[in-house]
């Protein structure tokens, strides 16, 4: 490879590692007070929520959670399936410090601050508190919602109207340990408490019960289907058999003492 060659292959792979964040040429700054100004994407944040983390999944893939803090600062963030992280999505930021008083992003930006970098959004609390709760809007996927635990204590998750979770294979709870039984409330949502969540992560998998309508009647027509075709299989062999005796193809070849012409032939 000449020179010229391994100067440009060696700043092509600078410009990717600098693209994926690696080097942290691009390594983010403060989020927008557009983004963190936003109004929440369903009803208010449940600040009133006895538990230490709030999480009430919505219907168009997002969620709302209001967190209960306490130190400096708060790291948001998910997995990102290779070992590393990613940072949340997060909008529509609200801070209530302990005397009950509700901040919006940008003022806790200033009094405080919320960055992001190619890892994780960072939200540093006002210096002269200490406790109060965080709350945020963020995205989810449809019929599962999995976050990791920013902080230990208590639990709720709340899912979106008409949704279960009560059928195996379809509905999963993650941690097992939830400590009151599944209920719904009067907008017929379902709610799942914990009592002391230790884990890295909560994960509830939900489902719609029209759902399992629609694939109780994929199967039935995937049975109907295969029925079918099982029976144009055997009319089609049976076709071929009567071909073939048609034909005088169709012999037994136990009595054949090989001594005669072929078939039709004698």
């Amino acid at each position: 490879m000449s020179r010229r060659n391994r100067v440009l292959a060696v700043v092509a792979l600078v410009g990717l590692l600098g693209l994926s964040g690696c080097l942290g040429l691009f390594g983010g700054g403060s989020v927008g007070d557009d983004r963190l100004d936003r109004a929440p994407a369903g009803d208010d944040y449940a600040w009133n929520a006895s538990v230490d983390a709030h999480i009430t999944v919505l219907s168009d893939a997002t969620f709302e959670a209001v967190y209960r803090v306490n130190g400096s600062e708060a790291t948001l963030y998910r997995p990102d399936g290779l070992g590393g992280r990613t940072p949340l999505d997060v909008r529509a930021v609200r801070y209530q410090y302990p005397n009950g008083t509700v901040i919006n992003g940008s003022t806790l930006a200033a009094r405080g601050g919320v960055t992001q970098n190619r890892d994780e959004v960072t939200v540093t609390l006002p210096a002269d508190v200490e406790g109060g709760r965080l709350a945020f809007t963020a995205g989810s996927t449809p019929k599962r919602f999995s976050l990791p635990t920013y902080v230990d204590g208590s639990y709720e998750v709340v899912l979106p109207p008409g949704r279960d979770v009560s059928l195996p294979v379809f509905g999963q709870i993650s941690p097992g340990d939830y400590d009151t039984p599944v209920r719904t409330d009067d907008r017929d949502r379902v709610h799942i408490t914990w009592g002391d969540v230790t884990a890295d992560s909560v994960t509830v998998q939900f489902y719609q019960p029209g759902d399992l309508r629609i694939l109780g009647g994929l199967v039935a027509l995937a049975g109907v289907v295969g029925v079918g075709g099982l029976l144009y299989y055997r009319r089609q062999i049976e076709r071929l058999r009567r071909l073939r005796e048609e034909h005088g193809l169709d012999v037994d070849t136990d009595d054949d003492d090989r001594q005669g012409p072929p078939p039709g032939m004698g």
